[in-house]
């Protein structure tokens, strides 16, 4: 196909595109943390312990990365378009599944099916945004997407505990399923074709041979595992939240739901942050800067948890700070691990997705085991060492990057 020339101004169809895309987005993410404040009820439904609740988000992550591999280079071959139309209408139909089982093992199965719409977003939407659209254009489209994804965390604890005074846990999955259906019905009519290039093979051998070549790229590997890291913290407290604030600490559903409000309004504030810097300062810059408020919002979240392992408030209040950090950091860093490359976007945007999910993944189930075994402390402790480690990467990632630059201007 000819080459699709990158959107530097922005019309009403045009944007159609991406909030549409973000409503799928949207509609995978309340999949989980609508579900939050009913997860103990799912737990008792199937005489199950509370560690099935962070089980279920693992599962969720687990399934977006088993497709990764393979749907980004598809996407490379046959489209963008294709490929992730067929995604939504997948994730709608394990929705509706979920409606009808009946042991905790079916539940997490699905979860697992259900994450694989995750891989759907990372290796071909991503990818389409950010060819789509100019730089700067694609970093305030990505922050905008990460803001209305945000509602999801923000919204969904408080949306599923006021929609479980009225409903099931299962009549959720409905809801879910025509998010999904809405969105697949408008990227029909306006989503741009921005790949596709049938001469790209997908043969396994050629497939291994790219990621091979990525696997080797120091540039690459940084951002991916970076970005992985610098949201273990956000996503181990969407996983256990409801375990230590709700059974551990006693809070109402309610009151759950109220405590999720800081942290994430924090992320959304840090995203428009990012939106509002995006053309105006080195896209390096915003990722700088947010080192500060992630490494001292983690250290207070773990210098209360030692002080007093129930301090949920101060907990609460590090993460927050943290939380304004993390929102300044995906776009521009997704954006230039993206490009690090000359592999065909597909194919970057499916190992740097594969690579984070599974990074986050770890995180979660290394969160779990901590905060079962010692508590708080242990919990923050995971999440202060993930800040730690993705500060290491984007030094080394940024200092890859100016060297590459020195060399291409020689």
């Amino acid at each position: 196909m000819a080459r699709f020339k990158p959107i530097s101004q922005l019309s009403g169809r045009i944007l159609l595109f991406p909030l549409a895309l973000v409503l799928f987005e949207f509609a995978t993410y309340i999949a989980h943390d609508m579900i939050q404040p009913g997860m103990l009820i799912v737990t008792n439904e199937f005489n199950v312990g509370p560690e099935w609740v962070s089980t279920s988000l693992t599962a969720y992550l687990m399934g977006g990365v088993v497709l990764q591999w393979l749907l980004g280079p598809l996407s490379d071959k046959f489209g963008r378009r294709p490929v992730m139309l067929f995604g939504i209408l997948f994730f709608a139909a394990t929705c509706i599944l979920t409606t009808w089982v009946d042991n905790i093992t079916q539940f997490v199965s699905l979860r697992f099916v259900q994450g694989i719409s995750l891989c759907f977003i990372g290796a071909v939407g991503y990818a389409a945004i950010q060819e789509a659209f100019d730089e700067a254009l694609a970093v305030r489209m990505m922050a905008l997407m990460a803001n209305v994804a945000l509602l999801a965390p923000l919204a969904g604890p408080l949306a599923g505990a006021a929609w479980l005074t009225v409903g099931s846990w299962r009549s959720m999955f409905w809801l879910f399923a025509a998010c999904s259906i809405l969105a697949f019905v408008v990227l029909w009519r306006v989503m741009p074709e921005t790949a596709g290039d049938r001469s790209h093979s997908v043969a396994l051998p050629n497939l291994a041979r790219s990621y091979a070549r990525l696997a080797k790229d120091r540039q690459v590997m940084y951002g991916s595992f970076a970005i992985g890291l610098v949201f273990i913290p956000i996503l181990t407290w969407v996983a256990l939240s409801p375990v230590i604030l709700m059974h551990d600490e006693g809070l109402s559903r309610m009151q759950y739901a109220l405590l999720q409000l800081p942290v994430f309004l924090a992320m959304i504030a840090g995203n428009l942050t990012l939106s509002k810097l995006a053309g105006r300062v080195p896209i390096e810059q915003p990722v700088k800067f947010a080192a500060w408020p992630i490494l001292i919002g983690l250290s207070i979240a773990l210098l209360a948890s030692l002080l007093n392992s129930h301090s949920y408030l101060f907990l609460t209040a590090g993460l927050s700070l943290y939380a304004f950090g993390a929102g300044m950091v995906n776009a521009g860093l997704y954006r230039l691990t993206l490009y690090a490359s000359s592999e065909g976007k597909g194919s970057v945007a499916a190992m740097l997705g594969m690579i984070s999910i599974m990074t986050l993944a770890i995180g979660i189930e290394l969160a779990k085991s901590g905060y079962f075994s010692g508590g708080t402390p242990w919990f923050s402790l995971i999440n202060f060492i993930s800040g730690v480690l993705w500060f290491g990467l984007v030094t080394l990632f940024l200092r890859e990057r100016k060297k590459r630059a020195q060399v291409t201007s020689l």
